[in-house]
């Protein structure tokens, strides 16, 4: 009976810590989105105490401050996690194979985890498991070092086209504000090169953010931008221009928009929020006619030549907004993201944190999307 039990007890470790070396390398090391349980149980016990310290905000800024953190907060709580729970699984296996009381037996566990050595073993099988341990302690450690360089350096590179995006469409940016200084400007003819590097711009998103899936939850360094926004202005811009702008048809505003989508479909694949992969061209989305019908009032009024018929322009914007609508406006809620037209604005996540619209840092005035 106790053989069986000593067995039992061996195993349960072995489990624990070939659990745990499953989440890391699905973790740290697979290059694709993979669900690790011990990673959604861990974002998720972390995400309720940060959702109640953004419910206690008053302030939009209160809330962003808050949520800042969420990221780096999971970041490194998953391998103290980790290093926990193969020190839990090895003072198991510890326990079970040799004569040590548990609390030698997880004082031995400690020692080799953290190769600090004040803990000698005594039989061959504690040499082994002893090694086996200080092994994945470091490997642990390493992958970890290994990791925050390709974090930082996704993140930063993500940033740059979004910085980029506030100059040209305000912040947050609207395709009302796109548009409308593309033509003042005099960038029109400029707009199929963006189109061009925001197409690259979503193949990155789609690879990062599955397979480094914490990413989404890095907020930008100013507190008003998002990569989710960001994303929603250049396929809303594209979406009108292709549908409801008279002038010559943009291929590359159309290859943008579907290579975004199906980057958001992969984002929301991954956290499993519920969206149709192939809506019909005619299904409802969250954007009321009447709101797509002032748009091209402020843009007819700004010079932008708009098409005559607007019930055929409606139609064509409805089949290519209807394929992220859901998927936006679901990750605004999600990452809580800043106050945006057509995307957190029909959030439950941030009606009440809806910042006013009456102009840009910068003094230059600016009529929101309604």
């Amino acid at each position: 009976m106790l053989i069986a039990v000593r067995v039992l007890e061996f195993m349960a470790g072995l489990v624990i810590v070939l659990a745990v070396l499953d989440a890391a390398i699905r973790t740290f090391v697979l290059p694709r989105g993979s669900g690790v349980f011990i990673t959604r149980l861990l974002s998720r016990t972390v995400r309720f105490f940060f959702d109640l310290l953004a419910k206690a905000a008053r302030t939009y800024e209160g809330q962003d401050r808050a949520m800042a953190l969420y990221g780096p907060v999971v970041l490194l709580t998953l391998p103290v996690t980790w290093l926990v729970g193969v020190m839990s699984g090895f003072a198991l296996m510890f326990h079970a194979s040799t004569r040590l009381d548990w609390r030698s037996s997880i004082r031995l566990s400690g020692s080799a985890l953290l190769t600090l050595g004040f803990a000698v073993p005594d039989t061959a099988v504690q040499v082994a498991l002893v090694f086996a341990e200080a092994a994945i302690g470091l490997i642990l450690v390493a992958l970890l070092i290994a990791y925050l360089p390709t974090m930082y350096s996704a993140f930063s590179h993500r940033e740059i086209p979004v910085t980029q995006l506030s100059v040209r469409a305000g912040n947050p940016p609207t395709p009302l504000d796109l548009l409308s200084r593309a033509h003042r400007a005099n960038f029109t003819d400029q707009l199929d090169d963006l189109y061009r590097s925001w197409e690259l711009w979503f193949i990155e998103l789609e690879e990062t953010h599955t397979s480094l899936a914490l990413l989404n939850f890095f907020r930008s360094p100013n507190p008003h931008r998002s990569w989710l926004t960001a994303s929603a202005c250049m396929l809303d811009s594209a979406a009108i221009q292709v549908s409801a702008i008279d002038r010559t048809y943009s291929p590359n505003a159309a290859v943008m928009i579907r290579s975004g989508f199906l980057a958001l479909q992969a984002i929301a694949d991954f956290f499993q929020i519920p969206h149709d992969p192939d809506p019909n061209p005619d299904d409802p989305i969250s954007i009321a006619r009447s709101e797509f019908d002032e748009v091209l009032d402020d843009l007819a009024a700004a010079g932008v030549p708009i098409t005559a018929d607007r019930d055929e322009a409606w139609a064509a914007f409805v089949g290519w907004r209807v394929n992220y609508d859901t998927i936006v406006i679901s990750l605004a809620g999600l990452i809580m993201a800043p106050y945006a037209p057509w995307v957190s604005d029909r959030s439950i996540t941030h009606t009440r944190h809806r910042p006013p619209m009456r102009g840009s840092r910068s003094g230059v005035a600016r009529r929101p999307i309604r």
